[in-house]
């Protein structure tokens, strides 16, 4: 079973940046697509933004489009989400998930990491 581990999370003020960090156990890492999801207070876990293993195509929800960028590095297993002009409407759980490309659904969850953004 896939193990994801975050780090990055924490607090900052609105129109801050941070940058957080999933790393995963090694064993086909690169043949997976790695997403972020994020769930606030109240709502439903919603989809952020996911990284293909096979070309490293991107594809970002719609509301943080251009303030985001998700990353990987297969070397470390590791995948990234920059956060760039952070809103209020950002604080949330953020959570690393990962699936292989046969699936249709994000079988391995991380832990989940705070992010809170001050206004």
């Amino acid at each position: 079973q896939v193990q994801l581990v975050e780090s990055g999370g924490g607090l900052v003020q609105a129109g801050g940046s941070l940058r957080l960090s999933c790393a995963a156990s090694g064993r086909t890492f690169s043949s997976y697509t790695m997403a972020w999801f994020r769930q606030a207070p109240g709502k439903e876990r919603e989809f952020v933004a996911s990284i293909r293993g096979s070309d490293g195509s991107t594809y970002y929800a719609d509301s943080v489009k251009g303030r985001f960028s998700i990353s990987r590095d297969n070397a470390k297993n590791t995948v990234y989400l920059q956060m760039n002009s952070l809103k209020s409407e950002d604080t949330a759980v953020f959570y690393c998930a990962a699936k292989s490309w046969h699936r249709d659904k994000y079988d391995y969850w991380g832990q989940g990491t705070q992010v809170t953004v001050s206004s």
